[in-house]
């Protein structure tokens, strides 16, 4: 179940990158959901997504913590 609501935040993430404010909003509703791992994880992914998406980098701030 919970790879499942990684898969999830991963794909609205994906979705809402077009908006930073949106985005940074998922994002952080994301770290109160996710485990542990998939936090590290999902690190990966938007700095991956980041390369792709330069005006995102503002919301590695909430990755930080």
């Amino acid at each position: 179940m919970a790879r499942a609501m990684f898969d999830y935040t991963k794909t609205v993430l994906s979705k809402v990158s077009f908006d930073v404010n949106l985005f940074c909003k998922e994002l952080k509703k994301a770290l109160t959901r996710l485990l542990p791992h998939e936090i590290e994880e999902l690190k990966i992914w938007v700095n991956n997504l980041i390369t792709q998406n330069p005006q995102l980098d503002q919301c590695l701030i909430y990755l930080k913590e």
